[in-house]
């Protein structure tokens, strides 16, 4: 039964001692400022609050879901690679979020085994995502372990699925916590603190985004991972989506749409964390908003790509060279061996089909640093990087 509180609870501290490690090289007078007393945040439990918001949040929360589903119908109702597109260009915007950029290019060769360090985080994430997705039905705490295990397996196994075992904080140096932005709770609350927020996640009671949302703050203030927490709880966001049923279909950009203005998401859980949950709703309303809008220009323009393809290709129309064009909207890199896993068909046979895509300046051949044969959809790069570049831009209040 939900308690009759209904202000938000700020967070409280706790004061702890803070001793230097001997092997970290530093003055004594560094020494000095390091060791002492830190004051770590304690979260309060939110499993039964009474979730009260004004109205006109209410509102625009109601407003803002309708459009999320709508989104979600219109691009996930057919048979389609829109789905695949999106999941990895939500998973793109929420790895920007964190300084992790990649270009489009870069982001497919990726898929193929290719990528640079950031493009392969990247598609880590995405991993992570198809997780959160995968796994919607059941969000609990061993989903969320695999969610963090799919993000960091290959760049941080050592700490991949396993809550974090050490104070961890933000901003200030990075010998200590004394003088951080932010210091999360102490690692010994992180389990208490995950089952009393997948007890409020559980919860039927509260307008899904608004509820996305609120889970969402809560979980980056607890912190519980050692790294990958601002992805790995953007990857649970669509957990709860999914969860409630208010997307079936698509992966809808969220992350496209906080990286719109990434200063006041950051606020907004600061804000969250004193007691005042308004902004972080409204963030994700907006969000939502400037995600399906990108979202349906992107949809738009790779439909409009793959029909411009139709008077350009030269082939029956039951050639496999339809299917590589397919294929193309959602990998716009491949080779060889991947088309013909695509198509199941032999990789000599492959290279035939490639021929209709090259008269018609579908695709182009290329060679990566490691002189692997490649093919690109230049046209489906520049739509994507378009995307990249429009969920990247600051809106003013007025836009």
């Amino acid at each position: 039964m939900v308690s009759e509180r209904f202000s938000w609870p700020a967070l409280s501290y706790e004061q702890l001692p803070w001793t230097t490690r001997g092997d970290v090289p530093m003055s004594r007078q560094a020494q000095r400022r390091a060791r002492g007393e830190y004051l770590a945040a304690v979260v309060p439990p939110i499993a039964t609050i009474a979730v009260s918001l004004p109205p006109e949040i209410l509102a625009e929360a109601e407003d803002a879901a309708t459009e999320v589903a709508r989104f979600d119908a219109e691009a996930g109702g057919e048979i389609s690679p829109f789905a695949a597109v999106l999941l990895r260009y939500e998973s793109a915007a929420s790895s920007r979020i964190e300084n992790l950029t990649a270009s489009a290019r870069a982001i497919a060769e990726a898929e193929l085994g290719f990528g640079s360090r950031n493009a392969n985080m990247i598609v880590a994430n995405q991993q992570a995502m198809t997780a959160a997705v995968a796994l919607a039905n059941r969000i609990d705490s061993g989903a969320i372990l695999q969610m963090h295990q799919a993000l960091l397996a290959s760049a941080q196994p050592d700490i991949a699925g396993k809550w974090r075992e050490e104070q961890v904080w933000i901003g200030g140096t990075t010998v200590s916590p004394r003088g951080a932005l932010f210091v999360p709770p102490h690692h010994r609350h992180i389990r208490a603190a995950i089952d009393d927020l997948l007890a409020f996640v559980s919860r039927t009671d509260i307008p899904t985004l608004a509820h996305a949302a609120l889970a969402h703050a809560q979980f980056e203030t607890i912190h519980p991972f050692a790294d990958g927490n601002g992805r790995t709880g953007r990857a649970l966001v669509h957990a709860q989506l999914r969860n409630a049923r208010l997307t079936r279909h698509v992966t809808v950009p969220v992350s496209s749409g906080l990286l719109a203005n990434v200063d006041a998401y950051f606020e907004a859980l600061t804000d969250h964390r004193n007691g005042n949950p308004g902004p972080i709703v409204q963030r994700f309303c907006e969000a939502a908003f400037l995600a399906t809008a990108n979202g349906r220009r992107l949809v738009a323009d790779l439909r409009t790509i793959r029909s411009t393809w139709e008077t350009r290709i030269r082939a029956r129309r039951d050639s496999a060279a339809w299917r590589v064009a397919d294929v193309l909207l959602r990998q716009p890199v491949v080779n060889a061996r991947f088309a013909a896993n695509e198509l199941n068909v032999a990789p000599n046979n492959v290279y035939r089909l490639f021929e209709p895509l090259l008269r018609a300046e579908v695709i182009v051949e290329f060679s990566n640093k490691r002189r692997d044969q490649l093919w690109s959809a230049p046209e489906v790069l520049a739509v994507l990087d378009a995307f990249a570049l429009r969920a990247g831009r600051r809106r003013r209040p007025s836009d």
